[in-house]
């Protein structure tokens, strides 16, 4: 007599997580470096130090590109919204609409920053590569189907008519985007402080529009 056990071992998991996140990292730094098209899934695993196996199990190439924006821009990976992840979550819970304005603009200009190179990254990858393309433009329609949720939170707060949602939610996906950090720090030369004062002012004056 014999019976099937399911078995998960929390070490086992933990291990491969780790070796995840490994590839990933490995991924980004070698996107950045050499380039989407210029990276082969073999160089990938030995800057991770793993087996070709191992980055194979990971996913696709495309797939490797995204998770690195992911893990850079907010700090792990996955389809969720970002206003579902942990430091959103504080934001979205500060009572004073002012401050968790701030709040927020501080986030996204520490994204943005942090993701510059990727990004760049991305965007040549999508231009060369049809996989790639593809990828990148379901993560650009992900993050323009999260600004009608931030532009309710203002109607929440009292800030904002219920019918002028949309029109903010608009200006919020431009304003935010990692292109229009790109624009201002890296093609034209403005500090950040000078990038966070645009996008704190351009938030603002949305809501006021409206």
């Amino acid at each position: 007599m014999s019976s099937t056990r399911s078995y998960s071992s929390p070490s086992r998991e933990a291990d491969a997580e780790a070796t995840r996140a490994r590839i990933v990292e490995a991924a980004g730094r070698l996107f950045i470096r050499d380039g989407y098209a210029a990276t082969p899934l073999r160089a990938i695993a030995e800057e991770a130090a793993v087996s070709i196996q191992s980055v194979h199990l990971a996913g696709p190439k495309a797939a490797l590109l995204i998770a690195a924006f992911e893990r850079i821009f907010a700090g792990d990976e996955g389809s969720h919204p970002l206003f579902e992840r942990p430091e959103m979550q504080q934001i979205i819970a500060e009572p004073d609409t002012d401050k968790a304005i701030e709040l927020y603009v501080d986030f996204i200009a520490r994204a943005n920053e942090r993701s510059a190179a990727i990004v760049r990254a991305l965007n040549a990858a999508a231009h060369a590569d049809t996989v790639a393309r593809a990828a990148a433009a379901e993560l650009d329609q992900r993050r323009r189907a999260e600004m009608p949720y931030g532009a309710m939170l203002f109607v929440d707060r009292g800030w904002l008519a219920p019918d002028r949602a949309t029109y903010v939610a608009d200006v919020l996906g431009f304003l935010t985007a990692p292109e229009s950090y790109l624009y201002f720090v890296h093609d034209t030369g403005w500090s950040l402080d000078a990038y966070r004062a645009w996008l704190s002012k351009g938030i603002r004056d949305a809501i006021r529009e409206s």
